[in-house]
């Protein structure tokens, strides 16, 4: 039980974050994302790789919180600035964790170095990415997309509400295991009950924000369902192969920030695409 109240604690105020900082402005939004950017893979990096250099490790962190402010920068310059000046630093940083490894004398400098870059795929170039869901491409007219808290606020509703129906639907109807070797506890029940609950919830947002129409509320929360799940089986293959429970000790009862965004980190590339592929 107590357990439990320090689980539901530490879960209403991360919701709570969230929201707050997503709706009060663009700015604390921002904030927020490279905080936890900073925050998430510094627990990757000590995850995956105990006896990283220090040195490798401050660059990969700054590299990748570099790659995230990248994105969001993008939103806001004026015409005609050319992106390799935004990209140099970045370029500098990948060039950079090549040619350490010449001096580091690792025992497995492949490894180190694909951890580096996998660091940057899996954790800095999605949540980076987030951006373009702040930003989206909804209207034609402006040169500089406006920031839109709502459709942020919507995109993690879909993740909340998907992995909420699909432990309520699990827990009471579960029988099929939805890919028992990474995750014994998940279903196929669960799984649509997860699904259907966030097409409802997306049937729900486009009676209030029609930035959208009814069909692409519904496909976009469909998408986000369903790369949310494959995202929370994707932290579980990890955290399996490195034989631990949980990723980090940050949030109380939940245990670190990659177990709370593992969803996040796979939705949030299929979310931008389909977003651009219904405005191109």
């Amino acid at each position: 039980m107590k357990n439990l109240i320090t689980r539901s604690i530490t879960g209403l105020l991360f919701v709570a974050v969230i929201l707050g900082a997503t709706w009060f402005s663009q700015v604390s939004f921002r904030g927020l994302i490279l905080i936890g950017t900073i925050l998430t893979l510094l627990e990757f990096y000590r995850l995956v790789n105990e006896n990283v250099s220090r040195w490798a490790l401050y660059a990969d962190i700054l590299g990748g919180t570099y790659l995230v402010g990248i994105l969001f920068l993008l939103h806001n310059t004026q015409p005609g600035i050319p992106g390799i000046y935004l990209f140099s630093p970045y370029i500098i940083y990948l060039l950079y964790t090549f040619v350490v490894r010449l001096y580091l004398k690792e025992e497995n400098p492949i490894k180190s170095l694909s951890l580096s870059l996998m660091g940057q795929i899996y954790v800095a170039l999605p949540l980076g990415l987030l951006s373009y869901i702040a930003y989206p491409p909804l209207e034609a007219q402006y040169l500089l997309m406006p920031y839109n808290a709502l459709m942020v606020i919507a995109f993690f509703s879909f993740i909340w509400i998907n992995d909420t129906g699909a432990y309520i639907v699990g827990s009471l109807l579960g029988k099929h295991r939805l890919f028992e070797r990474i995750s014994p506890k998940k279903s196929w029940e669960g799984f649509f009950g997860g699904v259907i609950f966030t097409m409802v919830a997306g049937w729900i947002w486009s009676t209030q924000c029609s930035f959208l129409n009814t069909e692409q509320w519904i496909v976009l929360s469909a998408i986000v369902a369903i790369f949310s799940t494959w995202g929370d089986l994707c932290e579980s293959l990890l955290k399996r192969t490195l034989h631990v429970k949980d990723s980090g000790q940050i949030l109380p009862g939940h245990g670190g920030l990659l177990d709370r965004l593992d969803s996040v980190l796979l939705a949030t590339p299929a979310a931008v695409i389909y977003l651009y592929l219904i405005t191109a």
